[in-house]
């Protein structure tokens, strides 16, 4: 087929070419007297990404589930009592994770379509006592429903009671291109991945741990091998890894570290904001509505899309890659067939992001749905107008 496909779902997202240039090169000696001063750096500069000084920074050969893994097992012991909140598909996952690590797990179930419910949280820990509660987990964004949560929040709620429990935080589709604030909240684990807002292919899983996180390895008793902090720091420490790393694709993450810092990061973030913002204005011009019950859930990476009754949303999936091309996501779980999702987020700028507007129209149409072509298009391409600023 002529041209390319068009990928518009929520990670992997678009790598662009100055990442792809990075990682044409030859496969290099990660135990060269050179290294540490191209991984010292990288880590340094990851920081900045997670908005911490006092943090640190592991990057892991694996997918942002390895660096979920990673925060837990390095830092809590079976029997553990954890609180967490599952409103979609991947907050679930987290949950039965430490489920199956034999934490014991206060999860509370939450209405897809809202995020953390953080009033919950705030009267479950004033109620802890005896702080009983080890770790309390949110997920700042929940890819599934195209959810993100007030972890700003939540921090809030654990200081109104002087909680002392670890905060987990997933950043997986948040961090990079969400604001994210390490220090400033109080996170203590931000889990992260190479294949969302760090315009990666998936490999990479990233944890910024707090220094409270890092003491709490010493008294933690979940097995662990290939995701130890201890064998991370000793081998980091001097700029290597205690076994072979993925260096391709850190020298991607070196220049997509380089990219978001040029850029800045609130300029990512704003971007990430206005693309999000055309995407929501084209679902109103449709005559339809987000997953995400209200402004304040909207998450500004991915928007689910609920479909009419009647319509399969990820029946619109497969028709759009089947006719157009174009990759959108398909929707999970509780909601499967009941929307389609479109990931707006990485390496995005106004004609991109016109792209899956335009071909999820042709699908819906195609299938009947109730849509007026070029009316989502034309909604997002009046709001960009109205918001655009000069380049150069």
């Amino acid at each position: 087929m002529p041209g390319r496909n068009f990928l518009f779902i929520p990670g992997p997202t678009t790598v662009p070419q100055r990442i792809r240039n990075a990682m044409a090169i030859e496969q290099e000696d990660m135990r060269s007297t050179d290294f540490p001063k191209f991984t010292l750096s990288l880590f340094a500069d990851l920081k900045k990404i997670f908005k911490t000084e006092t943090g640190r920074v592991f990057i892991f050969p694996s997918s942002g589930t390895g660096a979920w893994e990673a925060a837990v097992t390095n830092t809590l012991s079976p029997g553990d009592k954890v609180l967490m909140s599952g409103f979609g598909h991947f907050s679930n996952l987290w949950i039965d994770l430490c489920q199956r690590h034999a934490l014991d797990v206060q999860a509370l179930e939450v209405e897809w379509g809202k995020g953390v419910p953080v009033e919950k949280y705030a009267d479950i820990l004033a109620a802890d006592k005896k702080h009983e509660i080890k770790a309390v987990f949110a997920t700042q964004n929940e890819t599934a429903t195209g959810v993100a949560s007030d972890i700003a929040g939540v921090r809030k709620a654990m200081d109104a009671c002087k909680h002392p429990a670890l905060l987990f935080v997933d950043g997986v589709s948040s961090v990079a291109s969400i604001d994210f604030r390490m220090d400033e909240w109080g996170v203590d684990l931000c889990v992260s991945g190479s294949q969302k807002g760090f315009m990666l292919p998936t490999g990479l899983g990233l944890v910024c741990a707090s220094q409270k996180a890092l003491a709490a390895r010493k008294e933690a008793r979940l097995y662990r091998t290939f995701f130890s902090f201890d064998d991370m720091i000793t081998a980091n420490d001097n700029g290597f890894f205690p076994y072979t790393p993925a260096t391709i694709l850190m020298r991607g993450l070196r220049e997509s570290v380089n990219m978001l810092l040029e850029e800045g990061l609130e300029n990512v973030f704003a971007r990430h904001n206005r693309m999000a913002n055309a995407v929501r204005a084209a679902v109103e011009a449709w005559g339809m509505k987000t997953i995400a019950r209200e402004p304040r859930w909207y998450s500004d990476t991915v928007t689910a899309v609920a479909t009419p009754e009647g319509f399969d949303g990820n029946e619109v999936v497969r028709h759009a890659y089947k006719y157009y091309n174009l990759a959108l996501s398909v929707s999970l779980s509780k909601i499967a067939g009941k929307a389609f999702r479109i990931g707006h987020l990485g390496d995005l700028n106004e004609m991109m992001v016109l792209t899956p507007i335009a071909g999820a129209e042709m699908a819906m149409k195609d299938l009947g749905l109730p849509v007026k072509l070029g009316s989502g298009v034309a909604a997002a391409q009046e709001y960009l107008r109205s918001t655009a600023k000069p380049r150069f």
